[in-house]
């Protein structure tokens, strides 16, 4: 339950563009913003010019309601409520050596959208089973909503979902503003999943665009995409949802088509006959589906769904099967 005699003191982990623009949008309803950074660099500059100087530089902070720290323990200490906003292929090396008593009292709102490597599992099963977070405690943030886009305050929609549907409720308030909508869902690890496959079907997307495929089989594409999500989902958490809503399909659909895509610009590159270290070094960034493939695959051993979309970019990127005689293989089985 949420204390509401005082205000959710919040904590954003990771300085990323998503972290930043998060920040961006909590700072129009909260006074008082707790911000790890890792480089005391980085904070200097942020206090100083008023926007951070690696990731979505074009966003304008308020500085007078960040307090910035490089200690994670002061953070989570000082925070109610932590946005951890980190890749997921990060987020044990940041989180491992904390003590899991820090938390005790703490909630977990997830804006990742990756599976932590090192443990094939979700943010949210990452943080109950190492910190004994309970998972009513723990939410996500999802939703067709760029970082880019937010720093040019277009309006955008988001989705938080959470067990507890009063924490999902009050997270939801704080984000909304004038070009931020946000609708609340108790479906934490349908949402979760759902964000995860959507980068993985990102990635094929820009496959198929670099080997030259044009819209009419990038529609057909990411229509099997999200029958795909749907029967992954259904197995890992049967309850009732509509993947048509916006926390599914609207996610899907501008990860797939959107140019500020890493996902998709990452898939792109592969297509055009990048290596999977080349492609990495030309974005700078971390692209989750990539690390996401390798670990949803194995995770799908145990349910053994149909996912020949998931499958086909599994075989490309870590398998060096051809892109080209994959896609052509891959486009017989959809319809």
């Amino acid at each position: 339950m949420v204390n509401t005699t005082q205000p959710m003191r919040i904590g954003v982990i990771g300085s990323g563009s998503w972290a930043t623009a998060l920040v961006k949008l909590f700072a129009n309803n909260q006074s008082e913003i707790h911000w790890w950074v890792r480089s005391e660099e980085s904070i200097a500059h942020i206090q100083a010019f008023k926007h951070n100087p690696k990731y979505l530089q074009s966003a304008e902070l308020d500085v007078s309601t960040l307090r910035l720290s490089s200690s994670l323990i002061e953070v989570i200490t000082a925070s109610d409520c932590l946005i951890v906003a980190v890749p997921a292929a990060f987020i044990h090396e940041v989180f491992r050596q904390i003590d899991p008593h820090v938390f005790e009292g703490k909630r977990i709102i997830s804006a990742v959208k990756g599976i932590i490597p090192e443990f094939n599992a979700i943010p949210a099963r990452y943080f109950h089973k190492s910190f004994g977070i309970a998972y009513s405690d723990i939410g996500i943030i999802c939703g067709p909503c760029h970082a880019e886009e937010v720093a040019l305050e277009r309006l955008s929609y988001l989705t938080v979902g959470c067990d507890d549907i009063e924490l999902a409720e009050e997270v939801a308030r704080l984000l909304r503003c004038r070009y931020i909508k946000v609708t609340v869902s108790e479906d934490l690890f349908g949402a979760e999943i759902s964000a995860i496959l959507k980068n993985v079907y990102a990635l094929a997307s820009g496959i198929c665009a670099g080997l030259g495929y044009g819209d009419n089989f990038q529609a057909v594409l990411v229509s099997n995409a999200i029958q795909e999500i749907e029967r992954f989902i259904e197995v890992i958490n049967p309850v009732h949802r509509d993947v048509k809503n916006s926390a599914y399909l609207g996610d899907l659909l501008v990860t797939a088509y959107s140019k500020f895509s890493r996902n998709r610009t990452f898939g792109f590159m592969i297509g055009k006959g990048y290596s999977v270290k080349t492609a990495t070094l030309e974005i700078g960034m971390i692209a989750e589906g990539y690390y996401a493939t390798k670990s949803l695959m194995e995770m799908n051993e145990k349910f053994n769904v149909d996912l020949p979309i998931l499958t086909a970019v599994y075989h490309i990127i870590y398998a060096n099967r051809s892109a080209r005689k994959t896609m052509q293989e891959l486009a017989e089985k959809l319809s």
